[in-house]
């Protein structure tokens, strides 16, 4: 709740100021190394001399202050592999920012000590799916163990966990309706998902969803999904959008890169037009009109990522009083009565044994 407060105060005040173009994440990789070596990733792939570069604490904390945008999203590579992950946390979280800790779980358990439980601290886990996709999607079995394990933990020391999941082309519908119901069983407390992104340096290309194809599985996938009881990290109106329900052009500054390069141009998924010194730079010196669908740039055709277009969602639920009012009526629909599986890690137990053993006794968090 504190989150979305914070980000609510933050767009009403830049509209209030008339800015047009705002970010309203931050994508940080303070490294590109990584200890897996996915089908749908890209980044193992640069040379060893950059996969040895890391961004100090300094040019983490200085680049978020310096975008102004309320949340970072730290991913990578594997973040966790950053010797001073911890106290690049800890800075931002002193300068008031949101984080998402975006990781594949293999050194949480190990590192977990490293780190506090915070309302502005969340783990963002890996997950492609159940056990057996998972394992595929990332090229190595025993991961999707190991990430379970990993949450459970985390889980069990207070921290807020959410899981992140890519769709990738042959997916099936059901199995991941079963993974959603298994996560919300487990007690995270959210989930994201996207359509993958054909990086150019991905050794798997044909893996990747084609626009159309990106609709229907959605379709399919998140069809009642208001009423089946996952919370989903996202804006309902960018889970319409990939539904095909709604249509958005992409917002490519609205989750802005800062890697070992500097501020990557034009976007999260992109660098084809170099890298610039500064935020401010990386806003004035790029021809945004050459970016998103509308422009005809073949690269971005088949792009529904979070990155581009979830701001385009949050846009638009800001865009008028009714839209906004339509927005919580949306939320209030989803967080009314529900499918009972959520789970209670601080007790050990399912929420619906508890309802068994409660009898007429009150319900208060522990």
């Amino acid at each position: 709740m504190s989150l979305q407060l914070s980000v609510l105060k933050y767009i009403v005040a830049q509209k209030i100021k008339g800015v047009e173009r705002y970010p309203l994440v931050m994508m940080l990789e303070p490294l590109f190394a990584c200890n897996l070596e996915c089908a749908g990733c890209g980044k193992i792939q640069y040379p060893v001399e950059v996969l040895r570069k890391r961004m100090s604490p300094e040019e983490c904390w200085n680049s978020a202050e310096e975008c102004g945008a309320p949340v970072v999203s730290i991913a990578g590579g594997e973040p966790l592999i950053h010797p001073q992950i911890d106290t690049i946390v800890e800075g931002l979280i002193e300068r008031g920012k949101f984080l998402y800790l975006c990781s594949n779980a293999i050194l949480l358990e190990k590192n977990i000590q490293r780190f506090q439980p915070s309302s502005h601290l969340i783990f963002s886990i890996h997950l492609d799916g159940v056990e057996s996709t998972h394992d595929r999607m990332v090229c190595r079995d025993g991961i999707y163990k190991t990430a379970l394990s990993a949450i459970k933990l985390a889980k069990e020391r207070g921290f807020q966990v959410m899981t992140n999941s890519t769709i990738f082309q042959g997916e099936d519908s059901d199995e991941f309706r079963r993974f959603f119901d298994e996560c919300m069983e487990l007690g995270v407390d959210g989930m994201m998902i996207s359509p993958g992104y054909a990086y150019e340096k991905a050794p798997a290309q044909e893996i990747f969803l084609k626009n159309e194809q990106t609709k229907a599985w959605f379709r399919e996938t998140l069809k009642d999904w208001r009423t089946q009881g996952w919370d989903f990290n996202h804006s309902p109106l960018y889970l319409d959008f990939l539904e095909g329900k709604r249509d958005y052009d992409c917002t490519p500054w609205g989750n802005p890169l800062r890697n070992v390069f500097g501020w990557q141009r034009p976007c999260y998924l992109m660098a084809e037009g170099g890298y610039a010194k500064t935020y401010q730079e990386l806003l004035e010196s790029t021809d945004w009109s050459r970016y998103g669908r509308a422009s005809g740039n073949p690269r971005c055709a088949n792009c529904m990522t979070h990155v581009g277009f979830e701001p385009s969602a949050v846009k638009d639920g800001f865009s008028s009083v009714s839209r906004f009012f339509e927005l919580v009526r949306d939320y209030a629909t989803i967080k009314g009565p529900r499918k009972a599986h959520r789970a209670y890690p601080r007790a050990g137990k399912s929420y619906e044994e508890i309802l068994q053993t409660a009898g007429d006794r009150p319900l208060t968090p522990s």
